[in-house]
């Protein structure tokens, strides 16, 4: 129970502190800098981790997007630079972004250690995106290596997150209806978009569910060090600037 309630405190560190380098005006700046168009970066750097693989391949771990948009990005995006390449620069946003955003004060090496030790312990089962991030070259830094290192917990849980929609019935549009429905046209899904409000109660079982099994990545540490690791994430979300 106690590691189930420390994966749902986590979320705010996450899922959420590391998306805000997918959304930040520099990282859409480099990608257009290096040639890519709109979203294309985006997908060309999140997917490029799986390597050269087939579209669907891709559309298939990006479970929120309408698939047809994925692909088409992906097959844009692979005549700008090779897979690896993509993959790098989208890392190197992620790094830059924790050097200019994640303020002083939290013991941003202890943090670092801590998410290294679940990162090496979690299975990547059900969470390809996840594997693929864990085997790229990290930081050295402290607050890019911490935001690497959440980024690719962000994977886990995402891919955790997907199987429990998806066994709970949910299709991934009546998901995203639900959990930010203002991103539906974002994510390439045409209108009419449906009403999931009867889904809410699936909705918050699918969440218990993703914190069950996020939770058994943090048992390779003690209570008192998952009770750490909150008050680090705590401490580094408040911090950002």
């Amino acid at each position: 129970m106690h590691a189930t309630e420390i994966a749902a405190a986590l979320k705010p560190a996450v899922s959420d502190l590391p998306s805000n380098f997918m959304l930040d005006g520099a990282t859409y700046a480099r990608g257009a800098e290096l040639g890519f168009d709109g979203m294309d970066f985006y997908v060309a750097g999140r997917g490029g981790a799986l390597g050269e693989v087939n579209a669907d391949v891709v559309a298939s771990t990006f479970t929120y997007f309408e698939p047809g948009g994925i692909r088409d990005a992906w097959d844009r995006s692979g005549t700008v630079m090779s897979r690896e390449q993509a993959a790098a620069e989208f890392a190197a946003c992620a790094h830059a972004w924790a050097r200019a955003h994640l303020g002083d004060g939290p013991d941003y090496a202890r943090a670092a250690e801590l998410l290294g030790r679940i990162t090496q312990a979690a299975s990547p089962a059900g969470a390809p995106l996840f594997a693929a991030w864990r085997a790229m070259d990290e930081p050295t830094d402290d607050k890019a290596l911490v935001l690497h290192r959440l980024n690719g917990l962000r994977e886990l849980r995402g891919g955790l997150h997907a199987g429990a929609i998806l066994a709970a019935g949910f299709a991934p549009l009546e998901a995203v209806m639900l959990a930010s429905p203002y991103m539906a046209g974002i994510f390439g899904w045409p209108e009419p978009h449906p009403d999931s409000s009867v889904l809410q109660i699936a909705w918050e079982g699918a969440e218990d569910s993703t914190n069950v099994a996020f939770a058994r990545a943090l048992a390779c540490l003690s209570d008192e060090e998952q009770d750490e690791l909150r008050s680090l994430c705590d401490a580094i979300v408040a911090a950002k600037v």
